[in-house]
């Protein structure tokens, strides 16, 4: 089979790879829908050491496929694979992640937290950007029949990390949120967001995305004609701030703003992945009771209480992909994501 490897620098490959099978405990995919992320951009735009590990995260010295976004149906299963587990022809998310499967942050379903460090599908080990993919059955999450594939495939990360940061912010239905980025995580975040019943600032420096929030139903939206977004979001909450605060930027000064927007007794939760942030610990922070929390994806039972909510409220997560292409187009579709102008992209192999 076809899949698609990146070799840093903003290039990638299709290359040859032999059709998985299953071993004992593990299933195989046929891949239907492998969403493209923006944590798929570190490692497209890659350069250094691709083995070099971060965070408890192991990395792999030889070519991997991409995609940490898989949703298809399992197309073989291995030995030790009980029915009520896996059966051929399942519509199934994958939590995209591998660990031990004993430790304590394994056992609660929170395995990119293993304390023996853990695999990522589509940078340590092999990922859904192909037509199939092996993974161990533990991992799969079954997909509502109300939703698509792709929905099932944005689930798998980015509009299921917009949802474990909105449950971690604990986000009430007569607050206001300021959501810092557009992208497809933000503008998940302002549509999941919405249909909890809040009010949403949302900010971006593209017009095109701040377009798409106000599609996704973003009762405020601000841009970079505003020379203070603090003071803008301010303007817009009687002097005060935003009850809560959301970066998925990952740009320095949004992330200082998203602290520094929220009101007193406020909280502010970073999802944007690397960089740095400098803030004034008094003033931002101390004096003010601000609570900030940092928020990495979401568990396996996080990602079925997503996908159930989506589900239920009929919330239209596919209006995420503006761009749908084919394996061998991921080359073009890649070049095209980079630019971080549009919405969400999607393989379909």
């Amino acid at each position: 089979m076809q899949g698609v490897v990146f070799l840093g620098d903003r290039k990638l490959e299709i290359r040859e790879f032999p059709d998985p099978e299953p071993g004992p405990r593990e299933v195989v995919l046929e891949i239907k829908a492998s969403g493209m992320c923006g944590s798929d951009l570190h490692q497209y735009r890659r350069t250094g050491d691709p083995g070099a590990a971060a965070g408890g995260v192991k990395r792999s010295t030889e070519p991997v496929i991409a995609g940490h976004e898989p949703c298809g149906v399992v197309a073989a299963v291995g030995s030790g694979v009980a029915e009520h587990e896996a059966r051929v022809g399942q519509r199934v998310m994958d939590h995209h992640y591998e660990g031990c499967g004993t430790c304590k942050h394994c056992s609660a379903g929170w395995a990119q937290m293993c304390l023996d460090g853990a695999t990522v599908f589509g940078s340590g080990g092999h990922g859904a950007h192909a037509k199939y993919m092996k993974v161990p059955v533990s991992t799969l999450v079954p997909l509502p029949d109300e939703l698509s594939f792709e929905v099932g495939a944005a689930i798998s990360c980015g509009t299921g990390t917009a949802y474990g940061a909105l449950r971690r912010l604990s986000l009430h239905g007569d607050e206001t949120i300021a959501i810092f980025g557009q992208g497809p995580v933000g503008l998940s975040a302002t549509q999941l967001a919405v249909a909890m019943g809040a009010r949403v600032i949302a900010l971006d420096i593209s017009p095109e995305r701040r377009e798409l929030a106000k599609q996704f139903g973003a009762h405020e939206v601000i841009g970079p004609d505003s020379n203070d977004p603090v003071e803008a979001i301010r303007d817009l909450t009687h002097g005060e701030g935003a009850h809560k605060t959301l970066d998925c930027s990952s740009a320095p000064q949004a992330r200082r703003a998203a602290v520094q927007a929220a009101r007193s007794w406020g909280t502010a939760c970073f999802v944007g992945e690397r960089g740095d942030v400098t803030l004034d610990v008094s003033m931002d922070l101390l004096r003010r009771q601000i609570t900030l929390v940092g928020s990495w994806t979401f568990s396996k039972n996080g990602q079925s209480d997503c996908a159930e909510f989506v589900a239920d409220r009929k919330i239209d997560v596919g209006k995420l992909f503006t761009d749908r292409w084919t394996l061998d187009q991921a080359e073009e579709a890649y070049t095209l994501f980079d630019q971080q102008a549009t919405g969400k992209g999607v393989i379909t192999p």
